[in-house]
C-alpha cells in the first residue's frame, strides 16, 4: 500500500486557506516529502503526520515557495531527537542552497546527505522494491519532476521450484529476488521460480513547468498524476507561457496523453480562489480529473493478480 497526501496546493505564497504545494508519500516504513515551502510543517500537523520519520526530502527546484520551509522542518526534526541520516535530493546546487538555509539551523543531531541531479533522467533506489525517478522539466530555472514507484515481482511457483529440484530452504531467498549459489557451484536464479512481473504502483508529481514530452513519458500509465495547474482562466494562457507554468487544460491534456488513471491538479495561483468552477471544462478533456485540495489523501493498493 502506498499512502499519498497532497499536503498543500498553493503556488507562490501561502494563503490562510491554502498551504504551499508539497507532497508526502509513505510506503513500507519509508517516508518521502517532495517540496517544503513555508507552512509545510503546519500542513503536516493538520494531517496528523509527523516530520520525524521523513527519510528523503526532494526538491523540484529552489524557488522560495518550494524550499523556504526547510530550516524550520529540520529544526523540528532535530528537536524530536532524530538521529537517523536524512537524504536530500534536488537539482545541481542543492548542497549550497541547503547549507545557506541552515544558517538558522546550524546544529542538528543528524547527518544530511545530498544527491544532486545533473542528468535529464535519474533513477534512485530507496529500498528493495521502492524507487524514485527524477526527470528534467521546463521551467525558468533547473527543475525536476518525480515519479515514485513500487515494483512487484511475479508470483512464486511451487511447481516450477519442485520441477527444478530446488531445495525448499532456498525458496524464500529466491522469492525475494536473490540469486542462490550452492556449495557445489549450482546456480539458482529468481526467474526459475517466479512468474512475470506484476503491476506495481506509480505516482508522478510535477510542477512549475511547461507541458513537455518528458512528462508524458514519465507519467505513462501512472496510478496517480499530480500536476501543476497554475491557472484555470483561459485568458491566462499567455501568462502561463511567459512564466513557464501550466493551465488546468494543459495538465489535463498531458494526463490524457500519458493514459494515467487519475489526475490531481495543484500549485494554484494566489489569484485563483476556487478551482472547482473550472473543472467541468477540465473533465471534458480528461474525465478522471480532480481539483487537489490541502490534505487530499489516497491509499493506492496493488491490483489483485
Amino acid at each position: 500500500m502506498l499512502d499519498v497526501c497532497l499536503l498543500g496546493t498553493g503556488g507562490m505564497m501561502p494563503l490562510p486557506y491554502r498551504w504551499l504545494t508539497s507532497l508526502m508519500v509513505r510506503y513500507n516504513g519509508k517516508n518521502i516529502l517532495i517540496d517544503c515551502g513555508e507552512g509545510t510543517q503546519i500542513a503536516l500537523k493538520e494531517k496528523g503526520w509527523s516530520p520525524n520519520p521523513i527519510d528523503v526530502i526532494c526538491f523540484t527546484h529552489y524557488h522560495a515557495d518550494h524550499i523556504s520551509g526547510l530550516p524550520g522542518m529540520l529544526l523540528t526534526m532535530g528537536n524530536a531527537e532524530r538521529t537517523e541520516p536524512l537524504l536530500c535530493i534536488g537539482p545541481k546546487g542543492l548542497r549550497r542552497v541547503v547549507s545557506a538555509l541552515r544558517t538558522i539551523a546550524p546544529d542538528l543531531p543528524f547527518e544530511i546527505n545530498f544527491h544532486e541531479l545533473t542528468e535529464k533522467e535519474e533513477s534512485i533506489r530507496l529500498a528493495g522494491d521502492f524507487w524514485l525517478e527524477a526527470f528534467r522539466v521546463a521551467h525558468n530555472v533547473a527543475c525536476y519532476g518525480y515519479s515514485v514507484k513500487v515494483s512487484r515481482i511475479g508470483r512464486f511457483s511451487v511447481e516450477r521450484a519442485e520441477a527444478a529440484n530446488i531445495d525448499k530452504s532456498y525458496w524464500n531467498r529466491l522469492q525475494k529476488g536473490e540469486v542462490v549459489t550452492k556449495e557445489d557451484g549450482t546456480l539458482f536464479t529468481p526467474d526459475m521460480v517466479l512468474g512475470p512481473a506484476r503491476k506495481g504502483l506509480h505516482v508522478t508529481y510535477c510542477t512549475d513547468t511547461r507541458p513537455i514530452e518528458a512528462i508524458v513519458k514519465n507519467a505513462k500509465n501512472a496510478d496517480l498524476f499530480i500536476c501543476e495547474g497554475m491557472y484555470g482562466e483561459y485568458e491566462k494562457q499567455d501568462k502561463a507561457k511567459e512564466y513557464k507554468h501550466m493551465t488546468f487544460y494543459e495538465a489535463a491534456r498531458l494526463a490524457r496523453a500519458a493514459k494515467v488513471k487519475s489526475l490531481w491538479l495543484t500549485h494554484y495561483s494566489p489569484s485563483l480562489l476556487r478551482p472547482d468552477p473550472f473543472m467541468k471544462a477540465v473533465r471534458e478533456i480528461f474525465p478522471p480529473a480532480e481539483a487537489g485540495k490541502d490534505g487530499k489523501t489516497i491509499e493506492l493498493l496493488f491490483e489483485e493478480s
